[in-house]
């Protein structure tokens, strides 16, 4: 349980393109506020006018490696201070769509980025903050692709990455997972909807203790 404070929680949902985190986002929403608790529901890139620009960018522009990381951070730290710390002060809970985590397994293992650099890059923009609880919907790349073809709609620049790709990803998601189990819970998102919906509530709930 988080320490008993007004502070709100700070919860994020990861996981690689493909995998439903747009579905059980709702829930994790849906699910705090039927509990009586206000939430802000946000999503990285954006979350801010500024952010949301970035996003733009960053989903749609060719650019360097090195250029997409600083952006994300340029992003973040404008999150961070006009949207999710001012919500955390208020007592709100925070439900964020990818946060840091996801920087560490797309631009560093997906393309390879030091993570020691990207850790520095985290600890100037958001020192002192990390989430309370992270739900990874894990999905293996060639299932995540094959949903992502069935779905038919037009793919953004992460998107049109290989199976290689998010294979990296996947894996990284899983070491930092493996790296700080109790922040993180790991979800089969290979099942059906209400399947994956039903252990990321009660997920939820035995977090909150309600």
């Amino acid at each position: 349980m988080k320490n008993s404070t007004n502070r709100g929680w700070f919860i994020t949902l990861e996981g690689i393109d493909g995998a439903g985190k747009s579905s059980q986002f709702s829930a994790v929403v849906d699910t705090l506020r039927g509990l009586g608790r206000k939430v802000v529901a946000t999503r990285e890139p954006g979350g801010t006018p500024l952010g949301e620009r970035l996003r733009e960018l960053l989903l749609s522009e060719a650019m360097s490696t090195s250029s997409e990381a600083l952006l994300m951070f340029a992003a973040r730290q404008e999150h961070v201070l006009h949207v999710i710390e001012p919500a955390l002060l208020r007592g709100n809970d925070v439900v964020c769509d990818r946060f840091t985590d996801a920087t560490l397994a797309y631009q560093g293992a997906g393309k390879g980025i030091p993570r020691d650099r990207l850790e520095s890059l985290a600890h100037w923009v958001h020192p002192g903050l990390a989430p309370d609880l992270t739900i990874l919907l894990d999905l293996p790349a060639e299932v995540a692709a094959q949903r992502m073809r069935e779905q038919g709609r037009q793919a953004d620049r992460f998107e049109r990455e290989p199976e290689e790709f998010f294979g990296r990803v996947r894996r990284q998601y899983l070491e930092l997972a493996r790296e700080q189990p109790g922040r993180w819970c790991v979800v089969d998102a290979s099942r059906s909807l209400d399947e994956v919906r039903e252990e990321v509530i009660q997920n939820l709930k035995n977090r909150l203790e309600v």
